[in-house]
Parts: C-alpha cells; structure tokens; sequence
C-alpha cells in the first residue's frame, strides 16, 4: 500500500485512537489524529487526506456533523463512523449523512482493515470502465433528463458502501443498475453475486444464504459456503427482495447489522465484508404497512434509494438504445447489424413497453431473427395492435374469428393472450409468483420461463 495515503482519526478516547494509530500504521498509512471536532476541522483545512475515521459522540458535538461537512467540503476524502455496539440506527443516520461505512465498538481489526482497503480504492473509482463493465455503461445510454439523474446517482452511490435500494418496473434494468454500482466502486475486484429470492425454497434459503456444515441435515455431505461468504470482499445483490419471507427477513436483519453469518450446523458466526444491493417491483413501503415486510430490515435496505425510470419516461432515448441493443445482438449471431427503418423507429415509440427495457430486447430479438433484409420495418417488430383483451370477452371472440389458422399474426396474439392472463394472476396475487404458477395450473419453473420469453420477468 503507497506511504504516502494519509488518515485522519478523531476520537476522544485515547486507547481507541492508539488502536486505529497502530492498525493503519502497520498498513502503510500516515496517521493524525484529532480529540474533537475543532481539531478536527483545524487538520481538514491544512491537510488533505485519503481516508477519515470518526466516532459518534465527541466532547464538542456529533460525528456525523462531521460527515456532512466533509462530505460537502472534501468530498474525495471517504469518512467512516465509529458507532457504539447495536447502536444501528446511528450508524444508517451517519451513512444517510455520508459516511462509506460504519465500524462498532469494540473495533474488530479484520472488519476495520476490510474497510480501510475499500476507502483507498474509492480514489481509483475514476480509472476507465473497460470489459463487462463498459458494456453495462453502454447499455445505460441515453440523453434523457431521467437518464442523466440515474447515471448521476450511481456515480454518487457507487464511492459508498451504504445499502442500497433499488425500485422499478419490471424489465426497466434493476440488476444492470446494481452491476454498475458495483463495477464503479471500490469493490469493482470483488464478485458481484446476484440471487432471485423469489425463486430460492422457503426450506433451503437459510442454507444458501449463509451455508452449511456436513452432516447439519439430511442430504448435507459435505460443507458448503453460502451466498454471503461466496460474496465476500464484494456485492450481493437481492432481487426480488420483497419475496423474502418474514422468517428469513430476521436472520438477514441479524446478518447486515452484525457484519457476521452462521452456517447451519456451525459453533459460532464468522465475518463477512460484503455491500448489499437489493431490488424489487413491488411498493415495500406498501408491504410494510400489511406487516408483510419487517419495518426494521426495510429501514437497514433502504438507507439509499434509487429509483429506475420506466422506458415510457425516456422516449427520446428509444432510437439510441434501439440501436445499441440491436448491433450488439447482431454480434452475438455473427451478423451485419441490420437499420432500423423510420417506420420500425415510429412503431417504437408509439408502444407502450408494459416490458420495458427487457421486452425492447426481446422485440428487438425477435425482429432480428424474422427480418429477411438488412433492414428492420415496422412490420418486423410484430408489435401488439391493440391492449391486450380478457379471454372470454366479446371481444375476445371477435377477434378469434378474425384469425385464420396458417396467419403470421396468431403467434402474437396468442402470446398476447399469455402475458394478459399472467399480469391479471400476478396482480391478482400481489405478485407472488408461486401462488400465480397455482392459479394458472403450471409450474413455477414454467412460469419463469414465461415471463423471461414475454420480457415481464
């Protein structure tokens, strides 16, 4: 690690501030230290320094007024807050203020080392997106005013190490937002470990979330790491986190304040340094409020919010993102990316995309594999021509008299008639993709596969 990266620490008490002198000392850091705010502020202004560490309670004021004012003053210098043991809410307030992280007393030198380590990478985040990261920068292209606020939030959240959540329709990008949070910061070298908690069993989800020891059950052969160990030094990213039942929503509460996991079938909790993301479609405040969702975990998720547009909101970023997804699909089939005729564009914009991003896609795949020219027109896309309409409606039946049994256009329709049925299930079941599969009489593996081929996953 470069001498030259610098520290500051403020704490009043003495034994803490030899402590954190002789761990970051022996990790090549230049250290000052401060007793109180006013020193604190005196070093600021003279010194500038890659990292500050803070206690809370200080004899002339709070630390997190400390937080807020480097947070506005000296914004490249990352700042961490030292809180009392299960003081919790303290710690959300001081990352809400913008602190990068939070360590308790008394001070676990793993954890503290783990999080110095990512504050000295937080200087790098500016080094140039290349690989898998710069095709997800690619595929968050756009001029629109809402694209412009959610780049401009990812780069902010990105240099924290707060929790954060992310909300939006189904299809508008979720897992791509929370890749490139994680991409552009600190832990970019760590993994990025993403799990659908809606489609992991009620009975197996303790174990794969935090693993298990050989012989803690029936069929454990051997011991196996879980979700959080695999995504240590990283991010794990929880989509569909609203399916998570309330059981499994204490033993994770336990696990995001404590910084620790326990296997089944171990002695004792081990540490782990990991950042979570989590992501649903669902209104959590709403399920809150139907005690359908711990207050408690939504409050330690949801310390940063971050809302993703729906594709209806940024109109104007169509022809962009169009033909961005379409010449990397052409690459993917090793072929000539094909123009996207005028008509095809204004089809585009005159729809509705209930998919969003992820249905574009699909539209886009689908034109891709149909179209005989290097060129893509309106008829191409296949797009709906009408909402889609309740089976068993006049309607309905109208329009199945209109179907002549060898017409092109039966597929759509009848794929139209799939994604009605499967959004009033979902609807009509909160969104609980089990409880739908049931209603409509197929598996909850079929039902995925569904709403993956239809762009509602």
């Amino acid at each position: 690690m470069n001498e030259t990266r610098s520290a500051l620490v403020v704490d009043d008490e003495r034994d803490i501030r030899e402590l954190l002198v002789l761990t970051l000392g022996r990790m090549g850091l230049r250290i000052s230290t401060a007793a109180n705010l006013a020193e604190a502020r005196e070093l600021l202004a003279s010194n500038p320094y890659d990292l500050c560490i803070t206690d809370m309670r200080l004899p002339d004021g709070n630390g997190i007024e400390l937080v807020s004012e480097i947070a506005q003053h000296y914004p490249r210098t990352p700042v961490a807050m030292i809180t009392a043991f299960g003081s919790m809410d303290l710690a959300v307030e001081a990352l809400k203020a913008g602190a990068f992280d939070f360590v308790s007393k008394p001070v676990d030198i793993t954890v503290l080392r783990g999080l110095v380590k990512h504050a000295l990478e937080l200087n790098n985040s500016e080094r140039p997106v290349a690989g898998p990261a710069a095709e997800q920068a690619a595929r968050l292209l756009g001029e629109s005013p809402a694209m412009d606020v959610l780049r401009a939030t990812i780069s902010k959240v990105a240099r924290s190490q707060a929790p954060v959540y992310i909300l939006g329709e189904s299809g508008v990008g979720k897992e791509l937002v929370a890749r490139t949070i994680h991409a552009q910061g600190a832990r970019a070298a760590g993994p990025f470990v993403p799990v659908n908690c809606g489609a992991i069993p009620t009975e197996l989800m303790e174990s794969e979330f935090f693993g298990h020891r050989k012989g803690s059950f029936t069929g454990a052969h051997a011991d196996k790491p879980g979700l959080f160990q695999a995504a240590h030094g990283g991010t794990l990213f929880l989509d569909e986190v609203a399916e998570l039942p309330l059981q499994m929503q204490v033993k994770l509460l336990r696990a995001i304040q404590e910084k620790s996991v326990r296997a089944v079938g171990a002695p004792s909790e081990e540490p782990v340094d990991v950042r979570i993301l989590s992501a649903t479609h669902k209104d959590l405040a709403e399920l809150v409020e139907d005690g359908r969702f711990r207050h408690d975990l939504y409050y330690r998720i949801n310390v940063i919010e971050l809302r993703v547009p729906p594709l209806r909101e940024r109109r104007q970023d169509l022809p962009a993102l169009a033909a961005s997804i379409l010449a990397r699909l052409a690459r993917s089939h090793g072929r000539a990316t094909p123009l996207l005729a005028p008509s095809a564009l204004d089809a585009l914009a005159q729809y509705g995309f209930p998919g969003n991003v992820r249905e574009l896609e699909n539209i886009l795949e689908r034109a891709l594999a149909l179209a005989e020219e290097d060129r893509i027109g309106a008829d191409d896309l296949r797009l709906p021509q009408h909402a889609p309409r309740s089976p068993g409606s006049a309607a309905h039946a109208e329009a199945v008299v209109d179907l002549h049994p060898g017409s092109a256009a039966l597929p759509s329709y009848i794929e139209q008639l799939e994604r009605s049925a499967i959004q009033r299930a979902l609807e009509e079941n909160r969104w609980n993709k089990t409880r739908t599969a049931a209603q409509l009489g197929i598996t909850f593996r079929a039902l995925r596969y569904k709403l993956k081929k239809l762009g509602m996953e």
